[in-house]
């Protein structure tokens, strides 16, 4: 009945709390000068005027926090889950929108139980002090045979050596310092996260007190339970563990070993540095308030927070077991911002929110609707317009006129010379100059080159006026040489006999020779000048020569 009336109290809490500071605080817009700091206000003021792009780093409120949860240790003791109480108190600062640091005090009751016996307890004091003289820290010994004996510190051998069970309760106190990096709110496509996903690590000093539960309610230790639940009447752990409740007390009142003066002390606490990791997530129930659930790691270099450092051998002395032991604080807690005139931390901004605001409102901006005729088309308002009747097509200053790159008259969109030298100007309507011809060119000096000397001189057989392919190809070297020099004239010379067939004979072929040079070379016919001397050479050969 009280736990539920714990219950509803909780839950009524968290609703009022919810209520009361959901309605609580200002938009925080950047806009907001009540919520930027004295010191940074210089760039702020820079980023009002525009001439800085980024806005100061906003107040942000503190962040207070209660927890409770489970408290384990991880040792040489097997650790019951369900302990109380346990709780943890912290205050948490942003110091940027990923990075902040968070003071944290934890006070929890940790507590362990073994189920199997253990009966090489001699060098744990706790254990073995509490034993009556005669009963005290049986040592095994192997004999010749491989028997093995146990003898008390009184002389007396037995076969058989006392049982503990070993067990615990320890007071842990935590006071630390972590740095906590959040994970997750910076968002592309989403204004704010109602969760934040957080994780971090830190340094700080674990206080702690362990008992045991050695002797019962009259100051006897349990040896008659111990021997018995060891001898093997029962068969499982749930069975011995269910025995040793039934018949153990909940006093833990022997101190359990400890450092002594070996570590800093405080009271009967011992003192010791420790690290810390953690990770946890935040579910925002209101501006002001919100459910975080967290899992953190603590490491000690120190095996006694359970109370044992000694490990069980099969016979002989127990050893050191050379573990450290760390304990975990699985925890649930609500979070409260506190602080006027501040934004909420800055884990829960989404430093984005800004840009993609200043984004939204340059696409949303419409522009009114202006009283501006421009008669030509090109842009620029007629009362603006230094050229109101601008060629259709053409691009234009602010003052809407062309674009003339070398003041020919002619706007660039038309113009086919886009830069026309002055000296070539006036231009034609296509934006083209005709620049005058340079002096070296007024008065050009012609050079005649000198006719070839060099023609050859054809063959003919017999009475035939057909030319041959030899002859062929010395007609086609002179008709080079005479395209090479076009001012240059050739005779071409037959030598007949005195007789009028030779005559004939040699006129035939000056009218082949000729008749190839200009229907196959192209040689002009003026050029060409044909001559039969009787009795001047050979009658089978013909000369060309120039003239």
């Amino acid at each position: 009945m009280t736990s539920k009336k714990y219950k509803f109290l909780l839950s009524a809490f968290m609703f009022l709390a919810v209520g009361a500071f959901a309605q609580v605080g200002g938009s925080g817009s950047v806009y907001d000068s009540s919520v930027i700091p004295a010191k940074r206000m210089p760039q702020q003021n820079e980023f009002w005027n525009k001439s800085y792009n980024f806005p100061a780093k906003p107040r942000n409120q503190w962040e207070v926090g209660v927890s409770t949860g489970l408290f384990t240790v991880s040792g040489d003791v097997a650790a019951k889950a369900f302990t109380a109480p346990n709780f943890g108190v912290h205050v948490r600062k942003a110091f940027g929108y990923i990075f902040s640091l968070r003071l944290q005090y934890i006070n929890t009751v940790g507590k362990g139980q073994n189920w199997l016996a253990s009966s090489n307890f001699g060098k744990n004091e706790a254990w073995n002090l509490n034993l009556p003289a005669g009963k005290r820290y049986f040592s095994p010994e192997r004999s010749n045979t491989g028997a093995v004996t146990y003898t008390d510190r009184a002389g007396n051998a037995s076969a058989t050596a006392d049982q503990v069970y070993y067990n615990y309760k320890t007071k842990v106190q935590d006071l630390g310092l972590q740095g906590i990096v959040t994970l997750n709110n910076i968002r592309f496509h989403k204004q704010k996260t109602g969760i934040v996903l957080y994780g971090g690590g830190g340094i700080g000093a674990t206080l702690y007190n362990t008992m045991v539960n050695s002797l019962d309610a009259n100051g006897n230790p349990y040896r008659a339970l111990f021997n018995g639940l060891a001898s093997g009447t029962y068969s499982n752990r749930k069975d011995v563990l269910k025995a040793l409740k039934n018949g153990m007390d909940k006093t833990y009142e022997t101190p359990a070993e400890n450092q002594g003066s070996r570590r800093p002390k405080i009271g009967k606490n011992t003192l010791k540095p420790s690290g810390t990791v953690l990770a946890g997530v935040a579910f925002k129930l209101g501006k002001r308030v919100n459910l975080a659930i967290e899992d953190r790691w603590t490491f000690t270099k120190d095996d006694l927070l359970d109370g044992q450092q000694w490990q069980e051998q099969a016979w002989g002395d127990a050893s050191l077991t050379g573990d450290f032991d760390s304990y975990n604080y699985a925890s649930i807690g609500l979070n409260f911002n506190l602080g006027a005139k501040s934004v909420e931390p800055l884990w829960w901004q989404n430093p984005l929110d800004y840009a993609y605001d200043e984004l939204m409102n340059h696409r949303n901006v419409k522009i009114p609707k202006m009283e501006c005729p421009d008669t030509d088309g090109d842009g620029v308002c007629d009362h603006l317009d230094r050229e109101p009747n601008t060629p259709a097509g053409c691009p234009v200053n602010t003052h809407g006129v062309t674009a003339d790159t070398d003041g020919d008259g002619v706007p660039d969109c038309k113009d086919k010379e886009l830069i026309t030298p002055t000296s070539c100007q006036p231009v034609d309507a296509d934006g083209v100059g005709k620049c005058p011809d340079p002096e070296c060119c007024k008065n050009p000096k012609v050079v005649v080159p000198p006719c070839p000397t060099d023609y050859p001189s054809l063959s003919f057989k017999g009475n035939s006026p057909a030319l041959t392919a030899d002859a062929k190809s010395m007609l086609a070297t002179c008709a080079a040489k005479l395209k090479g020099s076009p001012t240059c004239t050739i005779t071409v010379t037959g030598y007949p006999e005195a007789s009028k067939a030779s005559q004939a004979n040699c006129n035939k072929r000056l009218e082949a020779i000729k008749n190839y040079l200009v229907e196959k070379e192209g040689i002009s016919a003026d050029r060409i000048t044909t001559n039969c001397e009787v009795g001047g050479g050979d009658k089978n050969t013909v000369d060309i020569k120039s003239n």
